[in-house]
């Protein structure tokens, strides 16, 4: 039996049997309430504070380019901490003109403007900068731990397995990280878990705060999709006592109380105290599934204005393609518009979830056959997320292959906590 099957096996024994007991609560209202009452973003001032002085530092010695990149690490931390995507495209231009008065010829820089590219969905652009810093031979491991990074968002994972074997160290957290990805690829939860356990032991023992900021929230997000809930929420605490304004972390407990706990009202509290200094669009989503959740019909149409209107900043590119072409396939008369940005998507990243977008889009317009090609050429056991088996497990309904359905539908009911509260109902009613 694969591992992530036999975890979420477990997890679903463990998520039912507590959801009957009075266990099933695990958050507390004092454990983060100071959190949600700050009085400042003290992150995003921090980073403006240092973007000011290299600026400033800038302004007066613009012969010393190299402050560039000191200045676009500031609008990256900015970006960070607020959610703006303005701060994103700074980062970009001040990298892009450091690499211009380097000729494109140092590795670092290359690597600065790739992140910065993986921030914004460009992959393909990523990985043209790195070839190059490849090619340039200086600091090998970081550009091979990076080629590792853009090979697997763009589907290659054979190269992607190739970079991760050429930097293996165990020792090394970066190395660690990515062997806890590639397992979580392959649907080896419990070996994810393990590695990404043995990375946050790396950075506590070297007290790296960042490090350590990053493994808390990665490790609960690993926790949550194994049912370990309450690991998971004490791992978001976590990242938060160290990061008070750590929006992610907000938003993961907040998806506890909602999926969970079945606790709608308490997670709106929080991520409103998020929406007021964290303005990335995804959020409004978020608040719109969840007054969905609760019947709040006016709630739902004001969030999903807001999302709509976030996205009219073109700035945002590519960034937000999954979320679009699951709100256009939501519509009545959405899914010619699905189905062109889904294959926008597997144009530029061709992995099994961007043609998991593709056959929803052709399934709900209507277009079973071409739908069940796509499922059978590029999804199934191709992926485990939960959102792709569900899509999967529609389209064999609707083509009549209900052998293939029952055993989607025991990991789907498995997965009912990532997948949230509203799918419940729909995976139970996969079968008879």
């Amino acid at each position: 039996m694969n591992s992530r099957i036999l975890t979420i096996a477990v997890a679903t024994l463990l998520i039912f049997s507590c959801s009957n007991s009075s266990t099933s609560k695990v958050t507390d209202k004092k454990d983060y309430n100071n959190y949600l009452a700050l009085a400042e973003n003290s992150t995003y001032e921090t980073a403006k504070k240092s973007n000011e002085f290299w600026s400033n530092k800038l302004d007066a010695t613009p012969e010393q380019y190299p402050y560039l990149a000191k200045k676009a690490s500031t609008y990256n931390r900015m970006f960070s901490a607020s959610g703006e995507i303005e701060y994103l495209k700074l980062a970009e231009e001040n990298l892009v003109l450091l690499n211009e008065k380097t000729k494109f010829k140092t590795p670092g820089y290359l690597r600065s403007l790739a992140h910065n590219y993986i921030s914004q969905h460009r992959f393909k652009e990523s990985l043209e900068l790195l070839e190059k810093a490849e090619a340039l031979k200086e600091n090998l491991p970081a550009t091979r731990k990076m080629l590792f990074d853009v090979h697997l968002e763009l589907g290659n994972y054979s190269k992607a397995k190739a970079y991760l074997d050429q930097i293996e160290n165990f020792s090394d957290f970066d190395y660690l990280i990515r062997l806890a990805k590639w397992n979580d690829h392959k649907g080896n939860l419990d070996a994810a878990i393990k590695y990404m356990e043995k990375a946050m032991e790396k950075a506590e023992s070297g007290n790296l705060k960042g490090l350590k900021q990053w493994s808390y929230t990665n490790i609960a997000d690993f926790y949550g999709h194994a049912g370990e809930i309450e690991k998971s929420y004490a791992y978001y605490l976590k990242a938060l006592e160290l990061d008070p304004n750590d929006a992610y972390s907000k938003k993961g407990i907040a998806w506890i109380l909602y999926s969970y706990e079945k606790n709608p009202d308490e997670a709106l509290r929080i991520l409103n105290s998020v929406s007021e200094y964290y303005k990335a669009p995804d959020y409004f989503l978020l608040k719109a599934e969840i007054a969905d959740y609760k019947g709040d019909a006016k709630l739902k149409s004001e969030q999903l204005i807001l999302y709509r209107e976030a996205l009219e900043n073109k700035a945002y590119g590519d960034m937000y393609n999954s979320y679009n072409v699951m709100l256009y396939t939501d519509q009545s008369s959405g899914s010619k518009e699905a189905i062109k940005i889904a294959k926008e998507e597997v144009q530029n990243r061709p992995t099994p979830q961007s043609y998991d977008l593709l056959a929803w889009s052709y399934f709900k317009d209507g277009s079973i056959d071409a739908a069940l090609q796509v499922i059978d050429e590029h999804v199934i056991n191709k992926t485990f997320e939960p959102v792709a088996l569900y899509h999967s497990a529609e389209i064999y309904k609707a083509a009549g292959m209900q052998e293939k359905v029952k055993p989607l539908k025991k990991e789907l009911l498995a997965s009912v906590y990532e997948l949230g509260p509203m799918m419940e109902d729909k995976i139970n009613k996969l079968q008879p």
